[in-house]
Parts: C-alpha cells; sequence; structure tokens
C-alpha cells in the first residue's frame, strides 16, 4: 500500500472523519494532488487506536446510495492514516508532532461537546482532558520551537467552530500566562477556519458485516458504510484552495469567505429533522432513519417539520429551501445505509440547542405561540433522558444535571428549563414553555410518542 508523508493532524478517529476527511484525503492522493497522510490523535482516553495498530491503519469505506439518479456502489481501503496516536498512553508522540514541520494542516471532530472550555485544564497535564487545551499545549510547544503556524479547521457541528476553538485556546494561553509573543505567533501564523460538513455516516455495518467481509476477502473490524454525497464548506481564505485542493481533485468543496447561507441551510433542514426524530422513534420502537421514513406517521412528522416551522422561520429564498428539504428527505430514504437512530443521539442536548431551540425561540417570538413538532420532540428528548426508556449517550455532567433534576418529577419541567449551562440561556422565561412541555411529558408517559404524533400530524389521506 502506499505510504505518505504526515501533513495533516487529525483529533478524532471515528467513523465520521474516517469516512469524510480521511477518504478525501485518499482521493487527492490517487490523484497526484495532496501526497499527504493523517496523524490521527484519540481525543478521549479509550479509542479505536489499538484496532487502528491491529489493521496497520488500513479500513475500507462502502458507499452506497443515489447519486445523480445512478446507484452508487462502492469499496475502497483508505491508506491515508499514518497511525493513531493515544496522548494518555503516549504524550511524548503526541508533543513530538510539534517538531514536524512537513505538518500544515489540523483538523477535528470531538462532537459537538468537544469545543468547550475546561476550568481544570492546566498546561502540566499530560494530557489535558479538553481538545481545546490539548490543542494549546501542542501549538505552544510548535511556537517555542520557532516553526509555522497550521491551518485549523474544525468539523464539530456547532456554529462558527474555527472562532469558538480560537477563542478557547487564547483563553487557556492567558490562565497559563503563556505570554503575548505566543498568542501573537499563535493569531499571525494560524489560520483558524469555520467550516460545515455534510455526509452522512451510518458507520459499521454490524447487520451485514459477514457478508460484506466474504465478498471482499478480507475481515476488516473498522469498515465504515456512509452515503455517496458530501459536502464540506470551509470558510477560510481563497489560498486554501491552492494548498488543499479538494476542489481541484473534483470533490464537492466550498473555500468561502462567508458559510452563513451553507450552515443555516444545513444545520436546521438536515440536522434538525435527525435530532427532532432521534427522541420520538426509540421510545416507538424504530431503530433507523429508514424505519422513519417508512412509517406514516413519522415520515409525515418529519415533511411537516421541515414544510411547517423549519423552512418558514429561515431567511433564505424558499424555493432553494424546498428543494434542499427535497434533497433531504431522498437522503433519509436511502436503503442501501443502515442510519441507526442511537449512533445519532450521542450528545443530543448540544444538538438540540444548535440545531432546533433558536427555530424554537423564533418561532415564539414571531407567532406568539410554541411550535407544536419541536416542542414534542424537545419533551420526548428530556424524557429520554431520564434513562429508562432510551439510552443516553452525553457527557457525565450532563447527565448529572438530569439526574438531580430527575429525582423530582413533579417540579422536572421548571427545573431543567431553568439549566442555562444545557441551554445558554433560562428557558422558563419562555412563555408557556414550562407548561407545554409539562403537559407534553404527560402525554408521552401516559399514551406514548405515535399516539402523541397521531394528534398533530395530518393523515397522507
Amino acid at each position: 500500500m502506499p505510504q505518505y508523508p504526515e501533513r495533516m493532524i487529525q483529533f478524532g478517529e471515528g467513523n465520521f472523519m474516517r469516512a469524510f476527511v480521511d477518504w478525501q484525503l485518499q482521493q487527492m492522493n490517487k490523484q497526484g494532488l495532496f501526497n499527504g497522510s493523517a496523524a490521527v490523535i484519540v481525543p478521549i482516553g479509550q479509542g479505536l487506536g489499538g484496532l487502528m495498530a491491529e489493521q496497520d491503519n488500513l479500513y475500507t469505506v462502502l458507499l452506497n446510495g443515489i447519486m445523480q439518479e445512478q446507484p452508487v456502489n462502492s469499496r475502497e481501503i483508505i491508506t491515508s492514516v499514518s497511525r493513531v496516536i493515544n496522548p494518555y498512553s503516549d504524550y511524548e508522540a503526541y508533543l513530538a508532532l510539534a517538531e514536524n514541520d512537513e505538518l500544515e494542516f489540523i483538523t477535528s471532530n470531538t462532537t459537538e461537546a468537544g469545543i468547550a472550555y475546561q476550568p481544570g485544564d492546566r498546561l502540566e497535564d499530560t494530557p489535558p482532558s479538553s481538545f481545546p487545551a490539548k490543542l494549546t499545549v501542542l501549538l505552544h510547544r510548535r511556537f517555542e520551537l520557532g516553526k509555522k503556524g497550521f491551518v485549523i479547521i474544525p468539523c464539530e457541528l456547532i456554529d462558527r467552530n474555527g472562532e469558538k476553538l480560537q477563542e478557547i485556546v487564547r483563553q487557556y494561553a492567558a490562565e497559563w500566562k503563556l505570554g503575548d509573543a505566543f498568542l501573537q505567533w499563535l493569531d499571525a501564523e494560524n489560520t483558524f477556519c469555520c467550516s460545515l460538513v455534510d455526509r452522512i455516516v451510518p458507520g459499521y455495518p454490524r447487520d451485514k458485516a459477514a457478508e460484506l467481509e466474504a465478498g471482499l476477502g478480507y475481515l476488516d473490524k473498522l469498515m465504515v458504510t456512509a452515503e455517496p454525497f458530501l459536502f464540506w464548506v470551509i470558510e477560510g481564505p481563497a489560498w486554501l484552495s491552492e494548498r488543499l485542493p479538494l476542489a481541484k481533485a473534483g470533490l464537492n468543496v466550498a473555500v468561502t469567505d462567508d458559510m452563513t447561507l451553507y450552515r443555516e441551510r444545513k444545520v436546521h433542514l438536515l440536522n434538525g429533522p435527525h435530532t427532532a426524530m432521534v427522541p420520538l422513534a426509540l421510545m416507538a420502537g424504530l431503530e433507523t432513519v429508514e424505519d422513519v421514513m417508512n412509517d406514516e406517521t413519522f415520515y409525515r412528522f418529519v415533511r411537516e417539520l421541515l414544510d411547517e416551522e423549519l423552512i418558514p422561520m429561515l431567511d433564505l429564498p424558499q424555493e432553494e429551501l424546498l428543494s434542499y428539504a427535497d434533497a433531504v428527505l431522498e437522503r433519509f430514504r436511502n436503503p442501501f445505509i443502515r442510519h441507526e437512530l442511537a449512533s445519532i443521539s450521542l450528545n443530543s442536548i448540544s444538538k438540540f440547542r444548535t440545531r432546533l431551540l433558536p427555530v424554537l425561540l423564533r418561532y415564539q417570538q414571531e407567532r406568539g405561540q410554541l411550535p407544536p413538532l419541536i416542542t414534542l420532540a424537545f419533551a420526548a428528548l428530556l424524557l429520554s433522558y431520564r434513562g429508562d426508556l432510551v439510552k443516553r449517550q452525553d457527557s457525565a455532567e450532563v447527565l448529572a444535571v438530569f439526574d438531580q433534576a430527575w429525582s423530582n418529577p413533579s417540579t422536572f419541567a421548571a427545573s431543567i428549563l431553568k439549566e442555562v449551562s444545557l441551554w445558554g440561556q433560562d428557558l422558563s422565561q419562555v412563555p408557556g414553555l414550562t407548561e407545554a412541555i409539562d403537559a407534553r411529558l404527560h402525554q408521552l408517559q401516559n399514551s406514548g410518542s405515535r399516539a402523541a404524533l397521531q394528534q398533530l400530524v395530518r393523515s397522507e389521506a
């Protein structure tokens, strides 16, 4: 297999980055446009480093779906990962990356909760716990060595991700007293780009793994399925297109000076329905996005959510939004990939805050009432964090807040909505929201999510 020099540091070894960033590096490499690999960093204590090493950092990406009205069914072994470094077990190898002059780019996907300030992190920690603190340590080592900076492109699905990451790095630099010279180098020698990623990546095909491995002729514990569609918007300088020639390789990548339009459309019309459907569908016994789309009641929920609550709240050309929404529904129906609702549910609280809460608040302000479908989805999400109906997948801090609030069910709605740490504001001040959530919680517990939805959505007839 071809070997390439390390040109990128990648925080995150999960399914998405392997089927998105590393897959794109492979496409550039095949055309002789990049000739580089990624040194991947495990962002938390446990990761896939051992499994990657067992497979010589090779794995298969399987693309399945419809692209330009043509079926796509491709298999490709990805060779663009050079190694996986776990800073918790080999901190020196992590710091040594700062010495490599060929490294130019840093990418990341540490979930929506990853770009966050952790007050306990220190420069002396080996390593600090948060991703921004780990990055600050590496950048400071790079500065001390007198070397050039990086182009930093986070892929976390939060608004202005590059700016927020830079802000937190500067916060650590000030707190750790790293000096004005480092701050000047940080701003002058590094380019922090905001970005938006779009590719549905269901991950490891558990239900078809044995069949696929028989056809491939080898075992692959890290194979990952993805849809053929891909879109990456990078808000950065024009010269980036030459240094990272993704579009030149024929990839659907846009480098722009303003990504606002792209972000609003994607976060609210693709990610928003995902977050809304998950708790309701899981409570009804559905397992995948395709299950949702093949179920009349749940399909109507998604369609009406788009048409009546999401699209009217976006200040973008309506025809374009409707066209994009139709494309989203087609992607959701993709019969070739199994996109499990449980995988989408990771860190659902921060996802709701980013994807649906702004729409709920704007709807209430403009129309003087709450959007019924988003409100029901919100109540279902809160109920799912009780922990007995749906498996919770979130940080220990978030789960502790919910456990405390659920310790008194009679005051749960008012208590949880007041948690500024979760929502960025006191939602109990939103007119009618506490009462509406309380009523929906009782309805969901008494009659279930399907019955609750059937009262709100119109039938096909």
